[in-house]
């Protein structure tokens, strides 16, 4: 199985996604095929990671995804070197699972630590010895140190590092060019980033004049080797063609479930709403992802082309699914966040609004009550959650009953009208028995 490491921090906001892009697009510069996956439900940070290494990137996720599919996925995906990008803190998970420090274990790579010790010294060695010790089947195999100060700053913290024996890596200082706009669900979308690849290199420039990269590579290590079994890799395809809407409006789709349905045999044929393009007439099955739809109501609700395909495969009674942001377009009509109401789809008895903000979070297990794109009646998928919109009301009735992470029940029913059906979460995967 191909060597990995795993890029960690104690905590959010400490540096994981910059150094672990910078990292990617350094060695990859090298001549290194790099194989990136990112820990957890995030849809953003994989298109960075392609455009850093010219690979699409697959997440592994510990807590919806069972072990084999896990290895599955890497196994793959052989590369020189893969690089996991982790999620929150190193040991942070939901319900006891789902952690970056579970995906280190299960896989057997070891962590690179990313410390952030702005306005802190000799307590970065005592987070570095409290990380390595906590677990004993997760390896720290040393520390990448950021926004470091000074010269002086770095030598009060690295003589507290050679005393617990952990290896330092290197040390970041602050740099304009490790910053990267930002928005509420995260970076800006890779596609929307200006000068990607000047950012990207920038972020390589300072890690490669600030990181012992050999030594870094030196301290990846196989992926443990799986069982051989069949496994399945998500949700199995909704048709044999399926029309899948791809822009700025509608980019937050698995890669994992499109090989899939490519694997099964699918034909993806994607399509542009943002440039008014309507799905294939000939689809027997549509797809619409989540993205930023508020961002671009208004250029949604004039796409007619984009509008009058949907409606016109609904009558024809060809499956039709959105999730979260391609849900809400489903719906009659979606307030941005100025309070303007822009008429959508009306495929389904959903009105949204963004004009008063409330955050739902969290991964969702949902029993289908029929059968839909997602599955058959009765199937337990298992997805992710997270948006800013309000329902205002839904008419339609319920796809699904659906339980957070710890087993309560939330009120996200989804809803289903003919063959048209959406839920606000993201499906990952299936719950196989």
């Amino acid at each position: 199985m191909t060597s990995g490491l795993v890029v960690a921090a104690p905590r959010s906001g400490a540096g994981k996604t910059t150094v672990a892009l910078g990292l990617m697009r350094a060695f990859t510069r090298r001549g290194v095929s790099v194989q990136p996956f990112k820990a957890g439900p995030d849809y953003i940070d994989p298109a960075f990671h392609r455009a850093a290494t010219g690979r699409p990137s697959f997440n592994l996720d510990g807590w919806a995804m069972a072990s084999d599919t896990l290895f599955a996925i890497v196994g793959q995906h052989p590369a020189d070197l893969a690089v996991l990008e982790g999620v929150m803190g190193l040991f942070d998970g939901v319900g006891g699972k789902g952690a970056t420090a579970d995906l280190a274990a299960l896989l057997g790579w070891p962590a690179v630590l990313v410390l952030d010790v702005k306005g802190q010294t000799e307590t970065a060695a005592a987070i570095a010895q409290g990380c390595a010790n906590y677990r004993p089947d997760v390896a720290i195999s040393g520390v990448i140190l950021n926004r470091v100060a000074s010269p002086r700053h770095l030598a009060l913290i690295a003589p507290a590092l050679e005393r617990i024996g952990m290896p330092l890596f290197g040390a970041i200082s602050q740099d304009a060019r490790l910053a990267m706009p930002e928005r509420h669900l995260g970076l800006v979308q890779a596609g929307e980033t200006e000068d990607l690849d000047r950012r990207l290199d920038g972020l390589a420039d300072v890690v490669e004049a600030s990181v012992d990269l050999d030594a870094i590579r030196r301290s990846a290590r196989p992926a443990t080797a799986a069982r051989e079994s069949g496994v399945s890799l998500g949700i199995d395809p909704p048709g044999q063609r399926i029309a899948l809407a791809q822009d700025r409006a509608f980019s937050f789709m698995y890669p994992h479930l499109l090989e899939h349905w490519r694997a099964a045999g699918a034909e993806i044929v994607p399509f542009s709403p943002l440039a008014d393009e309507a799905p294939a007439r000939d689809a027997d099955a549509v797809w619409l992802p989540g993205g930023y739809p508020e961002l671009h109501a208004g250029a949604l609700a004039a796409a007619t082309r984009f509008m009058t395909g949907l409606r016109e495969l609904a009558d024809r009674a060809v499956p039709i699914h959105g999730e979260c942001g391609g849900y809400m377009v489903l719906g009659n009509g979606i307030v941005d966040a100025g309070g303007s109401r822009h008429a959508m789809a009306g495929l389904l008895k959903l009105e949204t609004s963004f004009a008063e903000r409330r955050l739902h979070l969290g991964y969702r297990r949902a029993r289908l009550h029929v059968d839909c794109s997602l599955g058959r009646a009765g199937t337990e998928i298992l997805g992710h959650e997270f948006h800013y919109a309000r329902t205002v009301s839904i008419g339609d009735a319920a796809l699904v009953d659906c339980q957070d992470a710890d087993g309560n029940t939330m009120s996200e029913p989804g809803a289903r009208r003919g063959s048209v059906s959406g839920t606000f979460f993201h499906a990952i995967t299936r719950s196989d028995p």
